[in-house]
């Protein structure tokens, strides 16, 4: 999987939208499958569009864990979506995550206004519910 700084580096490197749009597709393929047992109710992310689900997993302090993530979705472009919000958040701090807006980043690269309306509150939807999640994890 592709780490952001790889991922900043690709999008300033690729001028045109339809070329950034198949590289966001691109790293959707290369996202390892989630397991089926795994798309459950409670690991789906409210507010996208298309079906997203997000597993969490935490190790290491219990009072800071370190997040992982793992991720998937039905839609090819989304299924990229998931893999850059996984490469901004995953592997660090519950802190750090909880204190990260992705959305710095994301209109850094061009991204959010290139998205559609529908596209763009599931990325705020991913995001959030992240946050969310490291907020519970770092005041535990």
């Amino acid at each position: 999987m592709a780490s952001l700084d790889q991922i900043i580096d690709d999008f300033a490197f690729l001028d045109d939208w339809e070329d950034r749009y198949r590289y966001v597709i691109e790293l959707g393929k290369a996202l390892p499958e989630l397991a089926e047992e795994k798309r459950t109710s409670e690991n789906k992310v409210m507010g996208c569009a298309s079906q997203v689900w997000l597993v969490t997993h935490t190790s290491g302090d219990p009072e800071n864990p370190i997040m992982s993530f793992e991720g998937d979705s039905d839609a090819h472009i989304v299924r990229g979506l998931v893999a850059i919000v996984l490469a901004t958040y995953s592997g660090k701090p519950a802190s750090e995550i909880a204190a990260l807006d992705a959305f710095e980043i994301f209109s850094k690269i061009g991204l959010v206004e290139n998205l559609s309306s529908q596209r763009s509150n599931g990325l705020r939807s991913m995001v959030r519910r992240i946050r969310e999640e490291a907020n519970v994890r770092a005041a535990a």
